[in-house]
């Protein structure tokens, strides 16, 4: 009976964080402009798909005209394209609008001391806590799917309709689009949680936001060409110009050794650096969000084991850091002095 009453209790926090966030102006703002922008980038995504599928069209009419065997066909454009379009909106407003919902959800009342009246109710830490990351999460779902629902309609008004494998993909792309909003989310959570000001907390959470996604990029590729050294050494061309300033390349089976050893090092190298790339960018959600809705928009330019590896992998490290800045938050706001 206890647990089903804190879970009641829980459920009253976030119901009530959850009309604050849907009533809240500068939720309803940073809302607005991102449908704003879905609705320009699916303009464009449209726009370039009708254009894709017009080429499909006649290379797939000059492909039944011509005579002979039949040769390769043209590969249909998928509408999974439109929605690439979709990830720099989803990106900036995404990631602004979840800092400014988890940036004053703690500071906020610190700063008006209603946080010591709430906690002199028979609630206790945890449930405030809880409650307030459970309302802050499914505000965050209505905003992803009001964004996603108008695309859709958008689709449909143009007379595109996904295939069913499509929506599939689709659904893996809201899902990271989800879980790249509720990573930032719970980074200005820890930060309410940690300074006294919410004004503090969203400098602080958007300077983090360009810091993951930039100078750690910029980061990564440095520190792979640290660990990886320097590019193999390209063999030189044994060739001579004759006395009309011919160029001459005669055939050398030591250079083609060379130029097949160089091939091998060079693939070596290039998987290296990926490597270290790929581990630095895991630590920055704007890098595995591109990661998992590239590969999700294009399948085909991977081995599909390849691609599902790749996107599981992103969509873990999308999970994981909400987790720890959850639990950062959930630790600090419990041994947090309320005076």
């Amino acid at each position: 009976m206890t647990g089903i009453q804190a879970a009641e209790r829980v459920f009253i926090v976030a119901g009530k964080e959850f009309t604050d966030h849907l009533t809240s102006r500068k939720f309803l703002v940073i809302l607005a402009l991102l449908l704003m922008f879905v609705l320009l980038g699916m303009h464009q995504g449209i726009d370039q798909y009708n254009r894709d599928l017009e080429v499909y069209n006649q290379q797939l009419q000059a492909a039944e005209d011509a005579a002979g065997p039949a040769g390769m066909m043209p590969e249909r454009p998928s509408t999974l394209f439109v929605f690439l379009y979709l990830e720099s909106s989803l990106i900036v407003f995404g990631g602004v609008l979840a800092i400014a919902m988890g940036a004053d959800l703690v500071s906020k009342e610190k700063e008006s001391r209603s946080l010591k009246s709430l906690l002199s109710h028979p609630v206790y830490r945890d449930e405030i806590i809880n409650g307030k990351a459970l309302g802050g999460m499914a505000a965050l779902g209505v905003a992803l799917v009001v964004a996603f629902a108008l695309t859709f309609a958008v689709l449909l008004v143009f007379s595109i309709v996904p295939t069913a494998d499509e929506v599939s993909a689709v659904l893996i792309f809201g899902l990271a689009s989800f879980l790249f909003m509720l990573a930032f989310f719970a980074l200005a959570l820890a930060l309410s949680v940690g300074v006294k000001e919410s004004g503090h907390a969203v400098v602080y959470g958007l300077t983090l936001f360009f810091a993951l996604t930039y100078p750690l990029q910029m980061f990564g590729m440095v520190l792979a060409g640290a660990v990886v050294g320097d590019m193999p050494q390209k063999p030189e061309m044994p060739a001579w110009t004759d006395s009309e300033g011919v160029n001459h390349v005669p055939y050398d089976e030591a250079y083609e050794e060379e130029c097949d050893r160089y091939a091998a090092e060079l693939e070596v190298y290039q998987n290296k650096r990926q490597f270290v790339t790929d581990m630095v960018y895991l630590f920055s959600p704007v890098r595995t969000y591109s990661a998992v809705t590239s590969t999700t928009v294009h399948p085909s330019e991977l081995p599909p084991e390849e691609a599902a590896d790749r996107i599981w992998r992103n969509l873990a490290a999308l999970i994981v850091f909400p987790a720890v800045f959850f639990a950062a938050a959930y630790v600090k706001f419990m041994r947090m002095d309320i005076r």
